[in-house]
């Protein structure tokens, strides 16, 4: 679980730096993106090994209907993180479709996986999102929306969006996780 938190902290402070500390990141120029990449990606190693080595501590029976609606969520997450909000006609004054789809996937998730591990890194990470948004608005109050798009190119990140959640969930399977019940 340790690592986990350390994950964490570190996906946190990498992505709060540019806001917490904007001269500093911006001293370090297009140099900056590959340590903080590092740092993102060591943080998803910690969250991979941690979440594996934890002890299962369960909180939470998986209700019946969970596992659909996980599915539809993370259909509708992966396509609030596709440019599909802001090149279509249905969410292009959405401010923040990014974080929002990343909250769904966090829901989705904790929906159907009852146990500690799961909730302190889900959880946590929904906790970044929300601080996320709260820090971009009050750093960035005067925003502007996305021009409308098209219908045509909602429909199309959508159905890509469909498309990936079946991969996804294979990829899923392949770790013996059943993403699509059963």
């Amino acid at each position: 679980m340790a690592l986990i938190v350390i994950g964490l902290i570190l996906w946190v402070a990498a992505h709060l730096f540019k806001r917490v500390a904007p001269a500093k990141r911006a001293a370090m120029g297009d140099k900056g993106r590959g340590p903080i990449a590092l740092i993102l990606l060591a943080a998803i190693v910690l969250f991979i090994v941690g979440y594996r080595m934890s002890e299962y501590t369960h909180l939470w029976d998986r209700a019946g209907w969970a596992t659909p609606v996980n599915n539809l969520l993370m259909i509708f997450a992966l396509y609030f993180t596709s440019p599909g909000p802001s090149k279509g006609a249905l969410f292009h004054k959405m401010r923040h479709p990014m974080l929002t789809g990343f909250l769904l996937w966090v829901v989705a998730h904790l929906l159907v996986n009852g146990d500690m591990a799961s909730l302190v890194l889900f959880g946590g990470l929904g906790l970044w999102a929300l601080l996320e948004i709260v820090v971009i608005n009050r750093a960035e109050p005067n925003w502007e929306p996305n021009p409308k798009g098209t219908i045509a190119k909602d429909g199309m990140f959508l159905a890509i969006s469909i498309l990936l959640v079946g991969v996804i969930g294979s990829i899923h399977m392949l770790f013996g996780l059943t993403p699509f019940g059963g």
